[in-house]
């Protein structure tokens, strides 16, 4: 069996293929991943013997761009250009391509698939793209939802509106080079009848709804084998367990101001402090030697070894945080991160952060609440619960889709 994995963004939306990739060739198939060109997205997989086929621009230099809003229609045209022309190429002999990340990039990944005929399912990491009437959709910057209207079921049709506008047009285009006919509506069409979810049941459960057949896998995580530095384990030795800060693939315009107060606010819990550079590049605010900064690392074994984690609330790193009983302050920053934030705080395993950019005064009282022995034991409790056969059950599914006959299409 050969297997494309495609996908478009940031490191939350790459990290789950590769485990998802090693399973599958452990399995027996042959994988390879669509992902941007990003040098530690080669190296990572590389790491696994995984062939990365580089497509469209740098992610991270998309992210720190600081794009208008207005440009969302011109640059996910070219993505959607960039799935066609790249993902064509390495699909060619698959018997399968599973497809997620940024909208835009899935549709044209799906609908590379539909022109080969190859079978497909499209798959989120998180379940606030799937519309469901118990909650709203997320809004797209610069297309607010009219504040007057509270109707979910309102919501979801606008937000098939806005989809529709930023994406159609450069979609259909490109469906046409191909010979492929209009799609309507391109959020349904990227969605389809059976989504996967590949998260955690019990740090996100799915609702069932009466419109969508959801498959939710369990979260998509690989072991991680890899030691720490030999100086972070000379930290961590060094002292009582610090509180690690990072915001993963986050720009935070005022790094160095939010590193400031973070490593403060640590401080004044008379704890250590562990920053995780990232794509903010946080750094150190002095030579104290309570302070430590560390790049990229087994968040696995790392998380297992802290007082709390202070980080986004990136889908990934709430996951490994949670699978690792570590206490969590979320300081959300974007998308879905505020509801990672809310089932932190709902499984009191945690705190979520009032607005995106903290102060001394708002992530000390989050921290102070995180650092209780009441919050580690209940991080724990639930740290039992977490699957971690995900990419057993996903890869299974795909063998077991391969093997039947029928429509292509899986979601």
């Amino acid at each position: 069996m050969r297997v494309l994995l495609s996908t478009y963004g940031s490191r939350g939306d790459v990290e789950p293929l590769v485990a998802l990739a090693v399973r599958l060739r452990e399995l027996g198939a042959e994988v390879r991943v669509c992902a941007p060109p990003d040098e530690d997205f080669a190296r990572r997989l590389a790491g696994v013997g995984v062939p990365l086929v580089p497509v469209g621009p740098s992610a991270r230099a998309l992210t720190k761009s600081g794009a208008a809003p207005s440009s969302l229609p011109r640059r996910a045209a070219e993505l959607i250009a960039g799935q066609f022309e790249t993902v064509t190429a390495a699909a060619e002999g698959c018997d399968v391509l599973v497809a997620t990340g940024m909208m835009p990039a899935a549709a044209g990944a799906l609908s590379v698939a539909e022109k080969l005929g190859i079978r497909s399912v499209s798959v989120t990491f998180q379940q606030l793209t799937l519309p469901a009437p118990h909650r709203p959709p997320l809004a797209y910057p610069g297309r607010p939802f009219p504040p007057e209207v509270t109707d979910n079921r309102v919501l979801w049709d606008l937000d098939a509106r806005s989809v529709n506008a930023l994406f159609g047009e450069a979609l259909n285009t490109n469906r046409a080079s191909f010979g492929l006919p209009p799609v309507d509506d391109v959020r349904d069409y990227v969605v389809g009848d059976r989504p996967w979810l590949a998260t955690d049941p019990a740090l996100d459960p799915w609702r069932e709804t009466p419109d969508l057949d959801v498959v939710q896998t369990g979260a998509w995580t690989l072991p991680d084998e890899r030691p720490l530095p030999a100086d972070l384990v000379a930290f961590l030795d060094a002292g009582t367990p610090p509180v690690y800060v990072g915001f993963g693939s986050m720009p935070m315009g005022a790094a160095e101001d939010a590193a400031q107060v973070a490593i403060e606010a640590i401080r004044a819990q008379g704890r250590r402090a562990l920053v995780g550079r990232g794509w903010a590049d946080l750094a150190l605010i002095d030579g104290q030697d309570d302070c430590f900064a560390v790049g990229e690392a087994n968040h696995q074994a790392l998380f297992g070894r802290v007082a709390a984690v202070v980080h986004h609330g990136g889908a990934g790193t709430t996951t490994t945080a949670t699978r690792a009983g570590a206490p969590q302050v979320v300081v959300p920053q974007a998308t879905d991160q505020p509801y990672w934030a809310a089932r932190v705080a709902d499984l009191g395993i945690g705190v979520a952060h009032d607005g995106p950019a903290p102060a001394f005064e708002s992530l000390s009282a989050a921290l102070r609440t995180a650092l209780t022995p009441e919050v580690r034991v209940r991080a724990r409790e639930v740290a039992a619960t977490v699957r971690t056969d995900g990419t057993t059950v996903a890869a299974k599914l795909l063998l077991d889709m391969v093997g039947q006959e029928g429509a292509p299409r899986s979601g």
